[in-house]
């Protein structure tokens, strides 16, 4: 019953764990009074690069 969704609730438990990342462990992200362009940017680039693997590799 739990299995046909199972790819997306595991891709939604990595999405979580790498904003966890981004705005805690690396604190020049969240510094400052825009602190949400660095985690935006974050996630933009690491989307680019997964669809970039994913059609070149």
């Amino acid at each position: 019953m739990l299995v046909p969704a199972l790819p997306y609730l595991l891709s939604f438990a990595a999405g979580a764990m790498l904003y966890v990342v981004v705005e805690e462990l690396i604190p020049e992200m969240s510094a400052g009074s825009h602190s949400n362009i660095g985690t935006v940017c974050f996630a933009l680039g690491f989307t680019l690069m997964m669809a970039l693997d994913v059609a070149l590799g």
